[in-house]
């Protein structure tokens, strides 16, 4: 009988270390995404009446403290505008969430994580070059790298490991390269960041696709839109990329940024593009 209940409870051991190895989520119903890049994730549109309409399957995990918006870092709450952090506008990821909602089983909840440091290098993610770039960082960046710590990518390995508890990684939506722009190397340091985020979170990369976003296009006077045909490189460097057209995004007037209705569009892009890989896998 003793050599029975040593023989259970070393079993039930076993399977509570791995499955925290493994980081088994609570709900597989519920699907998290990490969104990260510069300002064009950040979100810089005008915060509209429709940006405010929340859904109970659309959640939101906290990644700064916002006492003004009654938000604290790590709890979740119903995404609406701003998701970044406490002063920013509309970005691409409320309206991908809301797409998602939309086109997925009612069973489904969908979590968004977002970390975004306006004007920063790819290279701001990688944990080699980190404190450097953050040491050499101009004064006007300093405050907004210091609500994550001043390092960003762990800030958003935090708190994927909270939505982990929660639910499954399905995705990765970065929109950055406007401060990389003509980086022929670009792709490789992409790569190293995807490949690092893949590691500390214990993801499959063939389960795991990065959804890298274009610049504001030619066709709307984007002064960054040369970046494209590099962006647009990234899957042969990670084969589980998928590049999101900003095609008939709006743009915003210094041709940069989008436009309010731009950042929903592009939104709506990053969405059909996660969809069509959703489905399509099966």
């Amino acid at each position: 009988m003793i050599k029975n209940k040593v023989s259970i409870l070393f079993t039930a051991f076993f399977m509570l270390v791995f499955s925290i190895h493994h980081g088994y989520a609570q709900d597989r119903n519920v699907y998290i995404f990490l969104c990260f890049g510069q300002s064009n994730m950040e979100g810089t549109g005008k915060i509209e009446v429709q940006d405010t309409i929340a859904d109970i399957r659309l959640l939101h995990l906290q990644a700064v403290d916002c006492p003004d918006l009654g938000r604290q870092k790590g709890h979740w709450y119903k995404a609406k505008s701003p998701l970044c952090h406490c002063n920013t506008g509309v970005s691409p990821a409320e309206q991908f969430g809301k797409a998602l909602v939309q086109n997925l089983p009612d069973s489904i909840t969908v979590a968004l994580i977002h970390v975004a440091i306006g004007g920063c290098h790819i290279q701001l993610f990688d944990q080699d070059s980190t404190a450097a770039y953050v040491e050499r960082a101009p004064g006007w960046m300093k405050s907004k790298l210091a609500l994550y710590d001043n390092n960003p990518y762990k800030r958003l390995v935090e708190m994927a490991k909270i939505g982990q508890q929660k639910g499954v990684i399905k995705g990765i939506l970065l929109h950055q390269g406007e401060s990389n722009t003509g980086d022929q190397d670009w792709p490789n340091k992409v790569n190293k960041v995807y490949t690092n985020l893949l590691n500390d979170l214990d993801l499959v990369a063939n389960e795991t696709p990065l959804l890298a976003g274009e610049m504001l296009s030619a066709q709307q006077g984007g002064k960054c839109a040369s970046m494209n045909e590099i962006i647009n490189t990234l899957p042969q460097t990670i084969p589980n990329a998928h590049i999101v057209s900003s095609k008939y995004c709006e743009g915003a007037p210094d041709d940069i940024h989008f436009s309010s209705a731009g950042y929903r569009k592009l939104g709506s892009h990053y969405a059909d593009v996660w969809l069509d890989y959703h489905y399509n896998r099966k």
